[in-house]
C-alpha cells in the first residue's frame, strides 16, 4: 500500500518552477500518492488534538456513569456542556460503542498517517478514495449531531466542537489534496478548483455552523441574556 521516497527535495528543477507558476499544479511525488510536508504535519496535528478530545470525552462519560451527579470540567454554562448527551443513544451509534471511544482510534490513525505521509510514503489512489469517504461521513455526521444538540440536547459539547474543528479543518485538506493530485474520479480542472478554493469552501462550512447554532439555541440566548 505504501512506498518510501523522498519528495520534493528531489524533484527536477523544472517540475519545481512549474509549481511555482501554478500553486495548484500538483508535484510528482502528490501524483503518485505521498504529500507535502505542510499537510504531513498538518494531519499529526489534527489528529493529536482529536485524540486528547475524545479522551477527554471518554473520561468524562466514565465520571458520569460512577457519579450521575458528578460536576464535569466540559458543562461551562447553560449553552456549552456534554452531561446532557455523554450516556444518550446519540453518543453511542455503534452497536453501543461510546462514539468517543471510535473517535480515538480514527484520530489516532490521522496522526498515523500524517508520520507515514513525513517519513515520505506514497499511498495508493484507493486510500486516498477511503480517507475522502471517510471524511464524507465524519461532516455528515457532524451535521447530525449538531442537529441534536440543538433539538434535543439544547447544549454544545466542548471536546465535541473540538474534534468537528478537526474534522472539518483536515477534512476539507483531505479532499482538496486528494482532488489536485488526480486521486478522485472528476476532471483535474475541477481538482484544482477544488484544491484553490479549499480555504473558502472550509470557512463557509464554519459560517454553516455558527448561523444554525445562532437560529438553533436563539431562545436559550433570549432567555439568558434577558432580552
Amino acid at each position: 500500500m505504501a512506498e518510501f521516497d523522498l519528495d520534493d527535495d528531489e524533484l527536477l528543477e523544472e517540475e519545481l518552477a512549474l509549481a511555482k507558476l501554478d500553486r495548484t499544479r500538483p508535484s510528482e511525488h502528490q501524483r503518485l500518492g505521498g504529500a507535502n510536508r505542510g499537510f504531513s504535519w498538518l494531519l499529526i496535528i489534527g489528529g493529536f488534538i482529536g485524540v486528547l478530545a475524545s479522551i477527554e470525552l471518554v473520561l468524562a462519560e466514565i465520571a458520569l456513569i460512577e457519579d450521575p451527579s458528578a460536576s464535569l470540567s466540559c458543562d461551562l454554562n447553560p449553552f456549552i456542556g456534554c452531561s446532557s448527551s455523554l450516556l444518550e443513544w446519540q453518543s453511542h451509534l455503534l452497536f453501543g460503542i461510546p462514539n468517543a471511544l471510535i473517535g480515538v482510534a480514527i484520530f489516532a490513525m490521522v496522526l498515523g498517517v500524517g508520520c507515514a505521509f513525513l517519513a515520505g510514503a506514497r499511498l495508493a489512489r484507493w486510500f486516498w478514495r477511503v480517507m475522502c469517504a471517510v471524511v464524507l461521513a465524519g461532516l455528515a455526521f457532524i451535521a447530525w449531531f449538531l442537529g441534536q444538540s440543538l433539538t434535543v440536547f439544547g447544549t454544545l459539547c466542548p471536546w465535541c466542537m473540538t474534534s468537528w474543528a478537526v474534522v472539518i479543518v483536515v477534512g476539507v485538506q483531505v479532499i482538496a489534496r486528494a482532488a489536485q493530485a488526480g486521486h478522485l474520479p472528476i476532471s483535474q480542472k475541477l481538482g484544482r478548483a477544488i484544491y484553490r478554493e479549499r480555504w473558502l469552501i472550509m470557512i463557509g462550512i464554519f459560517v454553516l455552523i455558527i448561523l444554525a447554532i445562532v437560529i438553533g439555541l436563539w431562545g436559550t440566548w433570549r432567555l439568558y441574556l434577558g432580552l
